[in-house]
């Protein structure tokens, strides 16, 4: 016999995961969800999917397992300097227009990765900035959230395998990644100078409002709004622009756009960046 969800158990499992996190699973990622969630069911000790949603949803378990349900089924695709002309940007032209904003004034620069994962598009980040402004807390800050517990976790660690840092510049490899004293591990680990710049927590962009400071420089919300509905799409986008200082930035992922988002005040500087009029 087959090890398959229950059509009505994928038809659920759907559902609760658009409505908290967005994210659409149609039929056709059907398998996909099932590949994810065997390493899941394992951990529960179970034998079949088939238990999996008896358990979840005829068995009580539901409220337990739906923060391990997402971050199974959340699609956590991320390197350092991936789209690598959204970091030049931010360093020839956005960090300059946002100086000049700042008339001589010392204000930190604050950025937002919106859809961190494991935490490369933050550090990378915080690699353009530090090279811009200086490696020092004080003059920049990057935010990175994400929906998962799980990757957030591994954000703050801030340790990868080794492979991973092969897009990130040598002059930038030697500052700002440390390698692991036993070569074996095949590990590195981001220096905590920019560590102590960089901070993650969890917040799921479906929630009406985000507990975020309202006066970023600069957003980045690449590769996630692709997953979910076009009016959830529009939603999202607004709510991120009123996280935006004026003359601030947002950056999309490359197959994004504003399209129908109606948001008068941003203006497209670049192919997926935007900026709210100052």
């Amino acid at each position: 016999m087959s090890d398959q969800l229950q059509e009505r158990h994928f038809a659920r499992i759907s559902w609760l995961v658009e409505e908290h996190s967005g994210i659409r699973l149609p039929p056709a990622k059907r398998t996909m969800v099932e590949g994810r969630l065997r390493k899941r069911i394992r951990a529960l000790g179970l034998t079949r999917l088939e238990d999996y949603g008896h358990a979840i949803f005829e068995g009580g378990q539901l409220n337990d397992e739906l923060s391990h349900l997402i971050d199974c089924v959340t699609t956590n695709k991320t390197d350092f300097f991936r789209e690598p002309d959204h970091f030049d940007f931010l360093r020839e032209r956005a960090l300059p227009l946002l100086a000049s904003l700042r008339n001589g004034a010392n204000a930190p620069y604050k950025f937002w990765s919106a859809a961190a994962s494991i935490g490369a598009e933050a550090y990378t980040i915080a690699m353009v900035a530090a090279e811009a402004l200086g490696l020092d807390a004080r003059r920049f800050s990057v935010l990175g959230t994400d929906i998962s517990t799980e990757v957030i976790a591994q954000a703050q660690h801030a340790v990868y395998p080794t492979a991973m840092i092969d897009p990130v510049p040598p002059p930038l490899r030697e500052r700002y990644v440390m390698r692991a004293i036993d070569a074996r591990r095949q590990e590195v680990r981001i220096v905590p100078e920019l560590r102590r710049a960089v901070r993650f927590e969890c917040l799921n962009l479906m929630e009406p409002t985000y507990r975020v400071d309202r006066d970023f420089d600069v957003i980045f919300c690449r590769n996630i709004l692709i997953y979910f509905a076009k009016a959830t799409q529009n939603a999202v986008l607004k709510r991120l622009c009123n996280h935006l200082r004026k003359g601030g930035f947002l950056i999309l992922g490359h197959s994004e756009s504003l399209a129908g988002a109606e948001l008068s005040t941003m203006r497209q500087m670049a192919p997926t960046v935007f900026r709210r009029a100052a």
